[in-house]
């Protein structure tokens, strides 16, 4: 009878907490099926699926700073300038490819957009060494200076950016073959969106399989757990953290590329303005977590697309409003893993 017994609690156990790691995710699902009751189904579709859309693009432009941070224990508040720099790149790319823009063909659109999110990945990411090994390499460890040093950064690369293109807006028009819409029954529903969709599910399947699946993962989760350990084994942890503080800046990159796409405006405060909402998807989140991001994204921008659609004026504090909520049910975010 005690073996029974035993037994039982041990199965218990584990599926009390199989339920409860993923109770966040239904957070997703609730949120996502009130709205219902307040709306036709094909607006909801609709507002349902540019809401996940909008989140995928803010997850491109958090993904990096979250993985900056979980691993690295950097509050890069600079964060925001490798997104204005890598709209500015793409614009400088694309700006002199028009014809291929205003092209209706698919390839010569491609043939455009691919290097410009190649260039900007590729920039920023050489930028985010020079500003890890300038700017955050004397301040590891303190968390005010990391914040007072890299928002400064972010005031200097601003004006940086006024300096080289000018204080004006920049118009980036969307490639040929990415505007417009298609219609399924309905429902209608933006190519654009459907492509920063498809980028997100990629830059997510891609960070959880290498963090999780392949030996760089393994000696970054060992480095953030014991890196003296990984270093007496031979490995190189701070070499290695460089390069997870330059992917980061990349992703930064290539979020600003999206983001740019998305206005179709390009401005030199453009990564100030969205770092606010960066933030708001890490702390829902869970600080470090990817999988945290990915979610916190997809809540931020759902809630935004329904409040800003039942009730616009609830829509300008509807995220901060969120966040709140959320953190005083789970005050260190819906998948905490920094364990600082």
């Amino acid at each position: 009878m005690a073996t029974d017994t035993a037994h039982l609690t041990t199965t218990v156990i584990p599926l009390r907490e199989r339920l409860k790691a993923r109770l966040p995710m239904l957070v997703v699902v609730v949120v996502a099926l009130l709205p219902i009751a307040l709306m036709d189904l094909s607006t909801w579709t609709i507002l349902t699926l540019a809401g996940l859309a909008m989140g995928m693009m803010i997850f491109l432009m958090a993904s990096g700073l979250t993985l900056v941070f979980g691993l690295m224990d950097v509050l890069n508040f600079g964060h925001g300038a490798f997104i204005s720099v890598g709209a500015f790149l793409a614009a400088a790319v694309m700006l002199p490819l028009a014809p291929w823009m205003r092209a209706d063909s698919v390839w010569l659109n491609l043939a455009a957009l691919l290097p410009a999110i190649v260039v900007a990945m590729a920039v920023a990411g050489a930028l985010g060494y020079a500003f890890e090994r300038l700017l955050i390499m004397p301040v590891y460890g303190n968390h005010l200076k990391q914040i007072l040093i890299t928002m400064g950064g972010l005031i200097i690369a601003e004006q940086l950016l006024i300096v080289i293109w000018g204080p004006d807006q920049i118009p980036l028009t969307r490639p040929t073959t990415f505007q417009g819409s298609f219609t399924l029954g309905n429902v209608t529903f933006e190519k654009f969106r459907l492509i920063a969709v498809i980028i997100g599910l990629i830059v997510f399947a891609g960070l959880t399989l290498i963090l999780n699946r392949t030996k760089i993962g393994l000696l970054i989760r060992a480095g953030v757990e014991n890196g003296e350990m990984v270093e007496a084994l031979g490995y190189r942890i701070r070499r290695l953290f460089v390069g997870v503080f330059m992917a980061g800046s990349a992703l930064a990159g290539l979020g600003g590329v999206m983001w740019a796409l998305y206005q179709e405006t390009v401005t030199a405060s453009m990564g100030m303005q969205v770092m606010v909402l960066v933030f708001i998807v890490i702390i829902i989140g869970g600080l470090g977590s990817v999988t945290g991001c990915f979610v916190g994204a997809m809540l931020v921008g759902l809630v935004a697309n329904y409040t800003g659609f039942l009730a616009p004026k609830v829509a300008l504090f509807s995220n901060i409003g969120l966040m709140v909520i959320i953190l005083m049910w789970r005050p260190q975010g819906l998948f905490p893993v920094a364990k600082r």
